[in-house]
């Protein structure tokens, strides 16, 4: 392959199929991910997990912490930053759901990078989180056998909103059998904390610079779905973690959804706003 595009092999029939009226989209799942940001001397660099090969759903490729919605993440919360209206209005969903969300980038962050955007006051955030006890907190999240509303509650923590900046929005195609709609998040790591590979999703994590990671990309050493390696590229010109969360509020939230359409027999595969994605696929043939 020319870069690290992931493209799976079953993409030209699904994309077929919903063409001709016979495959029915699947209504895609609420999710949030974060580009989770650390300053050094070289510029800011951003944590990220290679996902397993043996996983369903983009084995292989490197990605952010995330995942979805959980629908007990609507379940009232100690609040901190921003208001739920507030976060609704950037959203463009509802206050429950905006909530939801928000919780999922923050829950989702905790067990999959063991970092923990809250605190006991609204200015404060937790330090080291490495401790047995917070394990098992993070094991029962992890295993639904405790929610994130009682998990907070539990140790009298506060959700830090304002510790979160919506940065991006995509939907999973339509021809995919798994699909999301998932908002991207950036976040600073908190002082005192630090991350860890705790997703049995992931085989790898790194801290790597978003203008090295694109160049790996680039040469197809990585692995990335488009949603990955765009956001790589819109992290490069800034200096700092603090520079990339004072961009967010300004940043358009309109959801990126790829477009498959026949063409002289062609499929022609596109993402609305990102042209290096495009793929040109022939009749019976692989992508161009």
């Amino acid at each position: 392959m020319a870069n690290g595009q992931w493209y799976p092999p079953e993409w030209p029939d699904r994309i077929r199929a919903l063409a001709e009226g016979s495959l029915t989209p699947v209504v895609p799942k609420r999710a949030a991910t974060v580009m989770l940001l650390r300053d050094t001397d070289a510029g800011p660099t951003v944590h990220m997990l290679r996902r397993r090969a043996s996983m369903a759903f983009a084995g292989g490729a490197y990605a952010y912490p995330g995942g979805g919605v959980d629908p007990r993440d609507e379940h009232r919360i100690r609040w901190a930053g921003p208001t739920r209206a507030w976060w609704a209005l950037r959203l463009g969903v509802d206050e429950g759901a905006a909530q939801a969300i928000v919780c999922a980038a923050v829950r989702e962050t905790y067990e999959e990078a063991g970092v923990l955007l809250a605190g006991p006051t609204d200015d404060s955030v937790v330090g080291d989180t490495t401790g047995e006890d917070w394990e098992a907190d993070r094991a029962a999240l992890v295993a639904r056998d405790l929610s994130f509303a009682e998990f907070l509650d539990r140790r009298g923590l506060a959700l830090r909103s304002d510790l979160l900046g919506a940065w991006t929005r995509w939907i999973t195609p339509e021809f995919e059998p798994r699909r999301y709609d998932t908002w991207f998040f950036v976040a600073a790591l908190p002082q005192g904390q630090r991350t860890r590979n705790a997703s049995t999703e992931a085989d790898r994590t790194v801290w790597i610079r978003p203008a090295d990671a694109a160049a790996s990309y680039d040469k197809g050493e990585l692995l990335m779905m488009p949603p990955t390696i765009a956001t790589l590229r819109q992290l490069t010109p800034y200096d700092s973690a603090a520079d990339a969360l004072a961009a967010a509020p300004g940043r358009d939230l309109t959801a990126v959804l790829a477009q498959a359409r026949l063409d002289d027999g062609e499929i022609v595969l596109s993402w609305p706003g990102h042209d290096e994605f495009t793929k040109h696929i022939p009749a019976g043939g692989a992508p161009a």
